[in-house]
Formats: C-alpha cells, structure tokens, sequence
C-alpha cells in the first residue's frame, strides 16, 4: 500500500542525485552538440570524404541501442585509452577509468548523431538570399555567418536542442547497468532499503517533471529572447 510517511525521506535521498544528474546532462549535451554541430557544418558544405564518414556515423550510432553503446564503452574504453597513452610513454591504468566518464563518452557519442540532425535542420532553413544581400553591403563571410545566420540558426535549434537535454536526463539512467548513481539509479537504491518502490519512483516522476518544465520554460524564454535580437 502507498505509504506518505516516507515521501519525505525518500524525497531527500533521491534529491541528492539531482545535481550529479544536470551536471552529466550538462556535460554530455555541451559535447554533443560541439560534436554535432562540427558534423553538421561539414554536411552543410559538403566537404568531400568527411561528408560520408559523417553520414555513416549517424547511421550507427542512431541505429544502435545507447546501453550496447554504453556497453562497448565500458569494456572498449579503458583498453583504448590504455593503449593510446602507451603510445606517447605515459603509463595509465585504463580501468581506473570511472564509471561515470565512460557514460558521458558512450551518450556523448550517441546524441552527437541526433545534434548534427537538429543543427543541419537549422542550417538549411537559413534563407541564402540574406546572405547574398549581406554580401552585397560588403559584409564578408565570418560577418555573414556571425551577424546573419548564426542568431537565425540558433532561434531555429533552441526547441529541438531543450528537447535533447530531457533525452539525455533519460539516457542518463541507463547508466545504472554500469553501477553510475542518477535520478533513476537512486531511487532504485532507496526503494531497496525499505521497499516502497512505488513512492520512490513517484518522487522520480515528480523530479523529471520538475526539471523538463524548468528546461522547456528557460528554452522559451531564451527562444523569444533570441527572437528580438535576431
């Protein structure tokens, strides 16, 4: 039966997780979208050979699973990273690698390929025909692309982009399968101690709720914001 007696106590420990949660989705989404907004510029202009190395790694990493991602990584990544600092005489335990750097990497790695499909779309819904104008004034082209079109291509990914930051906080609890403690993951943990599963995973919902209205609300602001100074 629902018991409200432990609310509260639960509602303290599962609290705890929170900023450990926004700080992973923080990093794993300003990677992201450097990565992807890198993958998007090199389809936007077609650049020879990258172009199709691109293309082929949205494919993969938008078909496969994120925990085989994660997976890969928490078995591939501490090797790797052995290896590659053997190369330049460093002597570093890989598997001393955290759990938690392994998860940014693999969703790092996984939502790049979703980013580059949100800054592409942005980018191709720039009217050329300001940039031929802006030209015509004298503007060269880093003017063009900084005064002109990046305010524009930003206005048109902010939505999309807030709607990355909700999947990652999701993505984020697989991480519980390589022993890293979110939102989702300390709830678990709390349910085990006295077995009221249902409240712990009510106060989860209430958490996911809370930040996916605070991220959509800033989003709206900083679009309409945006919009003006555009």
């Amino acid at each position: 039966m629902f018991d409200s007696e432990v609310l509260l106590p639960d509602l303290w420990d599962i609290l705890g997780a929170v900023p450990v949660t926004l700080a992973m989705a923080l990093g794993i989404f300003v990677f992201s979208t450097i990565v992807g907004s890198l993958f998007a510029m090199v389809e936007y202009r077609r650049v020879p050979l990258l172009r199709e190395l691109v293309v082929a790694y949205k494919v993969v990493f938008k078909g496969v699973p994120m925990v085989i991602v994660i997976f890969l990584a928490y078995y591939g990544l501490p090797p790797t990273l052995q290896f590659l600092t053997s190369l330049v005489g460093i002597d570093y335990n890989g598997h001393s690698t955290p759990n938690w750097i392994t998860l940014i990497v693999a969703l790092t790695a996984c939502v790049a390929a979703f980013q580059a499909e949100v800054v592409k779309g942005a980018l191709n819904s720039f009217d050329n025909g300001q940039a031929d104008a802006a030209y015509s004034l004298g503007y060269k082209r880093s003017q063009v692309f900084r005064r002109v079109m990046l305010p524009q291509v930003i206005v048109a990914a902010i939505p999309d982009l807030a709607n990355s930051i909700m999947v990652i906080m999701k993505a984020l609890s697989l991480g519980f399968a390589i022993e890293v403690v979110d939102i989702f993951a300390q709830s678990q943990l709390t349910a085990a101690l006295n077995f009221y599963y249902l409240e712990a995973f009510l106060i989860a919902v209430v958490i996911y709720m809370v930040i996916a209205y605070l991220v959509t609300y800033a989003a709206d602001r900083m679009e309409r914001a945006l919009r003006v100074w555009a």
